[in-house]
């Protein structure tokens, strides 16, 4: 009967499951820009474009749950962009390097915790 305790929104399935899905997207979000990153310009900024259209259609959906991932993904579309043209080249291209270096560190720090409690579910 362990499946009718409820304990809200803090209760240990939905945080491990927070921390699960925040390591995949992490990984693959530092991966991704990373990928970004070291394509030729043209693909580069196609790329880009492609991900700065979807970030924005996550700004303007009407769910609130869409609004946050939906600026960060518009941002790294536009550090894309911007990484390839313009005389903030430079700029650009270095947070957008740091940005996938603290996405695959955010990722791999949810990813040991999410392994870490799924290890201590297991037990109990």
């Amino acid at each position: 009967m362990k499946y009718l305790d409820s304990y809200g929104s803090n209760s240990p399935d939905k945080i491990l499951a927070k921390q699960g899905m925040t390591a995949i997207g992490g990984i693959v979000g530092g991966l991704g820009l990373f990928l970004m990153s070291a394509l030729p310009s043209v693909a580069g900024i196609a790329l880009g474009v492609v991900v700065l259209i979807a970030g924005i259609s996550g700004l303007i959906s009407r769910d609130p749950s869409d609004k946050k991932p939906g600026l960060i993904v518009t941002v790294a579309g536009a550090l894309a962009v911007f990484s390839r043209v313009g005389f903030i080249r430079p700029l650009a291209a270095t947070i957008l390097g740091i940005s996938a270096i603290g996405l695959l560190a955010v990722g791999i720090v949810n990813g040991i915790k999410f392994l870490y409690g799924l290890k201590r579910k297991r037990e109990d």
